[in-house]
């Protein structure tokens, strides 16, 4: 009997970070390719001629895509896998922005986009799911806080690499660098992740793949954001618009119905009762509705309200991933030394300050405003981020790891999807009421036009304050839990070298150590951005 239990051992998890670097990498290319798009927005629409509310469609087109098919990707890594279908992923991501990048028409662009979201999905359904397994069951936080930390060093570095790219080179060529990237990724996932910890990690299901509800959840989601967006002006009244919400409930409907009495259900509605799943589920949700501001509208603002060039407001909104970057570790191993609910808490609670912020914001305002309320949402966003899905992915059993990361993941993109769709249209609506339905390339040169989308701005942060509130609150009522460890078969000798690990000094000191990068790290930052714009202007000033 004891060699049985030898035989079942845990895995080794020794080459944690050598398995953890192609997801990583993974996580590095889309959201640099997210961030990107979205300080390449202004370029975009001015090479097809295109309003904010046409050109919006490159961004919604992803979220859209990766709403509908998120949790059937999930599914289909939890049947073959989630290594194959992340390679697969990023194969088709890397095709994807190599069309975009040679797009002849907008149409041809939102094309090229899709194939490149499908990718994104199958990379994203199993992004959570890999980094979690790489690294041991006591260790949740660090997997979590590592991988958002990737996120936030992809983010720091989009708007980066469009500012400059844009400055020198058409939007076109921040495309095709995805594409060697995707590549290289695609093959250290290959190599790297270490298959025989996914043995134990992951156990695949013989279930037959849910198609009935992978048809009605894709529909519904894609019904739902469109009715959202409102592309085609419906009126709120007309029988389109109505008919199109009666297809959803009827469609949420069927799919509930479908996957309480399916035998191999894509979701397992009865999760929800689990009572700090449902309400970190909802919180996610509203905390990333409230916090699609911050990505979509101070592009626009720096360069087609204030006429900055894109590398000069590249290296400001740089500011919002790195307060994440630095957070994100800091909360992911407090989360693993304590409870994680308390630093969920501390971080809505700076969110709705860093929202209430924004809303002050004018088109003559200084930048100093700006830069340290984009400081400030990123710490939120990291401290509220990665406790969030810790309690959410600690609540579920280990059988649910694929599913759950997935449904985590789901939930990030239809609270992005619907944050933006709503924030485009309350500034959309708010500039057409002032008169104003033009380019964005013409809103520095239009005048009264910067004034509008400033109103718009206003009421899209005034809204996005009261979902981060309301997030809070539902945090508070979350359920918490203290960090727990898979029953696995160990030896004495492990058991001990565990224990000792644990009360290694290294742990204990390394918040202090993320502490004074944070005290330290952001002022040097923002001086050294002040003094590149002050540059800049001068510059800018001499040549005109």
């Amino acid at each position: 009997m004891e060699n049985t239990l030898t035989a079942i051992e845990a895995p080794d998890y020794s080459k944690k970070w050598r398995s953890f670097f192609p997801i990583g990498l993974s996580l590095f290319t889309t959201v640099l390719s997210m961030t990107m798009v979205f300080v390449a927005l202004s370029a975009i629409a001015d090479d097809f001629s295109v309003t904010l509310k046409a050109v919006s469609w490159v961004v919604i087109i992803e979220s859209l895509v990766l709403s509908s098919l998120i949790m059937p990707m999930g599914r289909v890594g939890d049947i073959f896998g989630w290594k194959p279908i992340h390679v697969i992923g990023l194969g088709l991501f890397a095709l994807g922005a190599l069309s975009t990048a040679f797009a002849p028409s907008f149409i041809a662009l939102i094309g090229a986009r899709l194939i490149m979201s499908v990718g994104n999905s199958m990379i994203q359904s199993t992004q959570t799911a890999l980094a979690i397994a790489s690294f041991p069951p006591e260790e949740q936080g660090k997997a979590i806080g590592s991988q958002s930390t990737a996120v936030a060093i992809g983010g720091c570095c989009g708007p980066l690499v469009a500012g400059f790219t844009l400055q020198i080179l058409p939007w076109e060529a921040m495309f095709l660098l995805l594409v060697p990237l995707s590549l290289i990724t695609m093959v250290a996932a290959l190599v790297l992740i270490d298959n025989s910890v996914l043995k134990h990690r992951q156990t695949k299901i013989t279930r037959t793949f849910d198609w009935g509800g992978a048809l009605l959840s894709a529909p519904a989601v894609i019904i739902l954001i469109t009715i959202i967006n409102n592309p085609f002006n419906l009126s709120f009244l007309s029988f389109p618009f109505i008919g199109g919400l009666a297809s959803v409930v009827l469609l949420f409907a069927a799919f509930c119905f479908w996957e309480l009495r399916s035998s191999s259900p894509m979701l397992e509605l009865r999760i929800f009762r689990n009572r700090t799943f449902a309400t970190s589920v909802g919180a996610r949700a509203l905390g990333f509705m409230a916090a699609t501001n911050i990505q979509l509208l101070p592009p626009i603002l720096l360069i087609s309200v204030k006429g900055l060039s894109a590398g000069s407001a590249g290296l400001i909104l740089v500011l919002n991933f790195l307060g994440m970057a630095i957070a994100s570790t800091t909360a992911g191993r407090l989360s693993d030394r304590f409870r994680p609910k308390p630093f969920a808490v501390f971080g809505f609670s700076l969110l709705v300050i860093s929202t209430l912020g924004m809303s002050f914001i004018t088109t003559t305002g200084s930048l100093w405003f700006l830069m340290a309320a984009l400081v400030v949402h990123g710490l939120a966003l990291g401290f509220w981020n990665v406790p969030n899905q810790a309690l959410l992915m600690g609540s579920l059993p280990q059988s649910s790891l694929g599913i759950g990361g997935a449904f985590s993941n789901l939930t990030r993109n239809v609270g992005n999807v619907t944050g933006q769709a709503v924030v485009t249209a309350i500034v959309v609506s708010v500039m057409m009421a002032k008169g104003f339905d033009i380019p964005l390339s013409e809103i520095a040169d239009t005048q009264g036009s910067g004034d509008a989308f400033i109103n718009g701005w206003k009421i899209a942060f005034w809204l996005a304050a009261a979902l981060s509130a309301a997030g809070l609150v539902t945090t508070l009522i979350t359920k918490s839990t203290l960090p727990t460890k898979l029953p696995v078969f160990q030896n004495p000798a492990s058991i001990q070298q565990s224990e000792a690990g644990i009360k290694q000094p290294t742990e204990s000191s390394s918040p202090a150590v993320k502490s004074s990068t944070m005290l330290i790290g952001i002022p040097l930052v923002i001086a050294w951005i002040f003094v590149l714009d002050w540059f800049w202007k001068k510059k800018n000033d001499q040549n005109e």
